[in-house]
């Protein structure tokens, strides 16, 4: 047996015993409101670390273990994504990424402000879906390749502030990509997304938002779209949310301020959007060398939300 079906094979074996030792983690209409029950600490590895993604057929079990299971024995009516998002301040926190990749089981790793020519292909489990090539502050997306296959990954330039102008810090505001549950065969977008700076007004960081959502859309027509990151707007957000409503996307804060560096500008600037899917929970995890904190989005697929027919274009 080769090298990689063999910790395949014991990852697999650890993770089963893991999660029938842990089950009591996920217990149907207990706690929060009936969604799930009681968790481990947000710093707690909540599925056992698993090895880097590979192309061998112990692998692909994993995977569809990994998803079977949290169905059979989290006692789920539908899997539970797991996205990470974190703003690096000028790529200061690069070196905690990979901790972040094994240590919260997650399922995606969407990053702003981060070095694109020093971030590695894969990161634990995690490989790098893409990242923007024109900005000075970079925009990446990492996926869990056990979990998704991605078919499409797509850049976009959005309106620019004054300060975008004189300084040129990102030209590329959302990069965006399109993937396939391996296990469900639900395909849904998930983006990183990196508003003008607090030197702009909300009227521009809401039109970014705004062509934002129209630019994921048009990657698939109807797709369910998780859209996270540093929106830069921690004051006035009720009319945020009013206007996320009326367009039908979500918005959602996460327990604890994200950035709290300065007493003035202080509050939530990192969040999510979503369309189509069940927000769970949105946690803000411990400080690292950013002086934004990284967010821990957990999500369902919406109930109307079907799965594909077929396999999707490339």
């Amino acid at each position: 047996m080769q090298g990689h079906c063999r910790t395949c094979v014991f990852t697999t074996c650890l993770f089963l015993r893991h999660t029938c030792l842990k089950r009591e983690w996920h217990v149907p209409g207990e706690g929060n409101g009936g969604r799930a029950g009681s968790r481990p600490a947000s710093n707690t590895s909540i599925l056992p670390r698993l090895p880097a993604a590979s192309s061998c057929a112990g692998h692909r079990l994993l995977g569809r273990l990994r998803n079977w299971f949290s169905l059979l024995l989290l006692g789920r009516g539908i899997p539970l994504i797991r996205v990470i998002s974190y703003n690096l301040r000028k790529h200061a926190a690069s070196g905690e990424l990979l901790d972040l990749a094994r240590d919260f089981g997650i399922d995606a790793l969407c990053l702003q402000e981060c070095d694109t020519t020093d971030l590695p292909d894969t990161l634990g489990p995690l490989h790098l879906a893409d990242a923007t090539k024109g900005n000075r502050l970079g925009l990446a997306i990492y996926y869990r390749m056990d979990r998704f296959t991605a078919f499409e990954t797509n850049t976009f330039a959005l309106k620019k502030s004054l300060h975008d102008r004189v300084l040129a810090p990102a030209h590329e505001r959302l990069i965006g990509t399109r993937v396939v549950d391996n296990e469900t065969d639900h395909e849904l977008v998930i983006a990183s997304f990196h508003a003008a700076p607090l030197t702009a007004s909300n009227s521009l960081r809401r039109k970014q938002i705004k062509a934002a959502h129209a630019e994921l859309l048009g990657m698939g027509s109807g797709l369910m779209t998780l859209m996270v990151g540093d929106f830069n707007y921690p004051f006035f957000t009720k009319n945020l949310t009013e206007h996320m409503k009326n367009s039908g996307y979500e918005l959602s804060l996460s327990d604890r301020r994200t950035y709290t560096r300065y007493k003035v500008f202080k509050g939530h600037f990192d969040f999510a959007t979503s369309l189509g899917l069940d927000i769970e929970k949105v946690e803000t995890l411990p400080r690292g060398a950013s002086d934004h904190l990284p967010i821990l989005v957990s999500a369902e697929y919406g109930q109307d939300s079907t799965p594909i027919q077929g396999t999707p274009s490339s």
